[in-house]
């Protein structure tokens, strides 16, 4: 889910309200917030604690809610899980520990992390595996975190040849890995549905486009999933190699979900020509997000 910001950069919750509705009518199985596409780089702390009750309250158990609670540090990441679990979230999602490009945790360490986070709290642990923290986890060692650590089961598995560490996670931690899912937009969905992925976790804008895709692969209708993931991967293409996180945001506002699709500071709008690009390609598959409103 993107943060939803006015255009002097304050949160909008009458917006964020407004977009969580639209990504549950468009067929979202549940609602990640605080995350990176959701621009939680530039929230402070007070911030993140009211979007999380605010949109937890007007979610309202419609949909399971993931909260993102990423920290360098073990015990304010746990703090974090621990509000977030009391507030209704339904699982938690966090990126190994790292700080800008250099710093970074030994392998000993980030298994201590994810262990203290694991003993706060009672909901699963999603571990996210993205290029972003830099920091490499082999398919051995998140299987033997899900062994070993009691409340991590999910993975957010989204860094390069994503579908074969997928298949060789599974292979190596079995029932341990309730659930390996595929991000970066979906942008290798169909290879990571080959290799064992049971869900996606995307951006915001076309949920209505991309659900169908995973139902039909895990109801066995491998060519229909086929035939839907090529009718959707110019926008999946579009919004992975043009846009990023500015994407979600742009469709809504020009369906009518959001009044203001800006980014916060010091992140820069998108040119207007890329915009107009995103805008072609989605109108030609007719998403949802451009008729809401």
């Amino acid at each position: 889910m993107p943060t939803i910001f006015d255009e002097s950069g304050n949160l909008d919750l009458e917006g964020q309200k407004r977009c969580l509705d639209f990504m549950i009518d468009a067929g979202s199985n549940g609602l990640s917030i605080l995350a990176n596409f959701s621009e939680q780089f530039v929230l402070g702390d007070d911030e993140r604690e009211v979007l999380t009750s605010t949109i937890l309250n007007h979610v309202a158990g419609r949909v399971p809610v993931i909260v993102t609670t990423t920290h360098f540090s073990s015990r304010i990441c746990a703090a974090r899980s621990k509000r977030a679990q009391e507030a209704g979230a339904s699982m938690v999602m966090v990126m190994p520990p790292y700080h800008g490009a250099t710093i970074r945790v030994p392998e000993v360490g980030i298994y201590d992390f994810y262990r203290t986070v694991s003993d706060a709290i009672d909901i699963p642990i999603m571990i996210q595996d993205a290029p972003a923290a830099g920091t490499p986890l082999s398919a051995p060692f998140l299987a033997r975190m899900a062994k070993e650590i009691e409340n991590v089961a999910y993975f957010k598995i989204e860094v390069a040849a994503a579908a074969s560490k997928l298949r060789e996670m599974i292979q190596l931690g079995g029932d341990a890995i309730e659930g390996p899912w595929d991000g970066e937009e979906a942008i290798t969905l169909l290879a990571d549905l080959d290799a064992g992925a049971t869900g996606t976790m995307t951006g915001g804008g076309y949920p209505d486009g991309l659900r169908p895709i995973v139902d039909d692969y895990l109801a066995g209708r491998r060519e229909e999933a086929v035939a839907g993931y090529a009718r959707w991967l110019p926008l999946i293409n579009y919004e992975n190699r043009q846009c990023g996180l500015l994407a979600a945001k742009a469709l809504m506002k020009e369906g009518g979900v959001i009044r203001c699709d800006a980014p916060r500071h010091p992140i820069t709008p998108m040119h207007p020509a890329t915009r107009a690009g995103l805008l072609d390609t989605a109108k030609r598959l007719d998403p949802l997000v451009l008729r809401w409103g």
